[in-house]
């Protein structure tokens, strides 16, 4: 699919399995950062058309990756991963912008379920 997607995570084992789950399901373009401050960075050279962050992260969180994001692209398409289940960070995330929270653990079918219906694609290309 020829959409540019944006793994933001600080633990390597998470982004190579979100890249392989993405890859497996046809997202063959697919990009990395290790914290919010890489993933700001890279957002604006790269213009992803989503991007799929952990919230807990060294330098620089995802909620205020999130924020930088979103105040310099208000239409970005941001979906928040976290194993942290706390009602608060979830408000926090979806009140900075977030499209959707999903908690990890997570089933790979779910994360490309949430990828495929913020992206609006319907069909299987």
């Amino acid at each position: 699919m020829d959409k540019k997607i944006l793994v933001v995570d600080d633990a390597l084992f998470m982004r190579a399995m979100l890249k392989k789950v993405l890859n497996e399901a046809g997202f063959d373009q697919v990009i990395e950062a290790v914290d919010g401050e890489e993933a700001d960075l890279v957002y604006e050279k790269e213009k992803p058309d989503l991007v799929l962050m952990d919230i807990s992260m060294p330098k620089l969180n995802g909620i205020e990756a999130l924020k930088r994001i979103k105040k310099r692209d208000p239409e970005a398409l941001v979906i928040m991963c976290s194993a942290v289940g706390q009602e608060a960070m979830i408000i926090e995330a979806m009140d900075a912008g977030a499209y959707e929270f999903i908690v990890k653990p997570f089933k790979p079918e779910q994360i490309i379920r949430s990828i495929k219906a913020a992206l609006g694609i319907t069909e299987v290309e």
